[in-house]
């Protein structure tokens, strides 16, 4: 009801902005004011016209409608496309196809029992250093560090149980799964975390996701790569973050709380943060009630376009 109202009163003050355009040959406005319908030069107001666009020609007058009458189907298109990325497991190779509780979560993948797109099995298995899931072995050079296994860990959880990962799914260019996830936009904190805790854990490979050697069904160093500390393989934060999973996260200056970067570890007792992020990206930076706004930019440059 006040979206209706909102769209009637700046529908009435665009038509008598464009008559009073119009009418003046069409000079430049000079924006003295602020809000939907500026003062310009022409030192109109926003008050209802007795006839409004009695000065506008049929055409411009006929968009206006035809857009009125569009506007709810538009509207729920946008809605609709913003929301099929909200709450959804991605198809890969071991997650649901719908999220939904999962009380029995095992360790640090505990934070999604609520809603899950992984089984207890996978948040079991997440925590093996060689497990069934895709026989990946952290310690290909040598016993990775505890303080750095975590964000490993943590971060298979993210991506095995989060239902909140999708406006960065992505078709995958590999036969063991359909989708996989892009430039998920990690939380500084969480980024410089992880690094901070791996970088004398030792590494012979930049990209994990492929060239290793599987000969022994296990991913084992390719020939000639040599073993070095994580902060030579990584000098940076930003480079372990988005290398060692070929793009699949973003580092950020966003922080923990924003509302606008992925918290890889949160407290579930406080909610889980990464369902507002979510919502914040599948609808395009914008929240869904600046509709009103974008109705009527578009009556404006639709207008001025007939005029």
């Amino acid at each position: 009801m006040q979206d209706t109202v909102g769209i009637q009163g700046g529908v009435h003050c665009l038509l008598r902005a464009l008559s009073a355009a119009q009418s003046a040959a069409f000079p430049h406005p000079v924006i003295t004011g602020h809000g939907l319908c500026c003062t310009t030069t022409f030192e109109m107001s926003c008050a209802r016209p007795k006839a409004p666009g009695a000065q506008l020609p049929p055409r411009a007058m006929a968009a206006v409608l035809a857009l009125l009458v569009a506007w709810p189907a538009a509207t729920a298109a946008v809605t609709a496309t913003g929301g099929s990325l909200l709450n959804v497991c991605m198809d890969a190779k071991h997650h649901k196809t719908e999220p939904g509780p999962e009380g029995q979560l095992y360790g640090q993948c505990v934070l999604w029992k609520d809603n899950a797109c992984c089984t207890a099995n996978t948040s079991l298995e997440a925590h093996q250093d060689q497990s069934y899931l895709y026989n990946f072995n952290w310690d290909h050079c040598g016993a990775m560090p505890e303080k750095c296994k975590r964000h490993f860990i943590q971060d298979t959880c993210l991506y095995e149980c989060s239902p909140n990962l999708g406006p960065w799914i992505d078709q995958a260019d590999t036969s063991w799964r359909k989708e996989r996830i892009r430039d998920v936009p990690l939380c500084q904190e969480d980024c410089e975390q992880w690094w901070e805790d791996c970088q004398d854990a030792v590494t012979c490979k930049v990209n994990w996701h492929k060239g290793w050697n599987w000969t022994t069904g296990t991913n084992q160093c390719p020939k000639g790569a040599m073993c070095q500390k994580f902060k030579f393989v990584f000098p940076t934060a930003a480079a372990l973050c988005e290398q060692v999973w070929s793009g699949s996260y973003r580092y950020t200056s966003h922080h923990r709380g924003s509302g606008r970067c992925i918290q890889m570890w949160f407290d579930p007792t406080q909610g889980n943060p990464n369902v507002a992020v979510a919502q914040y990206y599948a609808y395009g930076d914008a929240p869904p009630n600046s509709r009103l706004s974008i109705l009527l930019s578009l009556l404006l440059l639709t207008l001025l376009a007939l005029l």
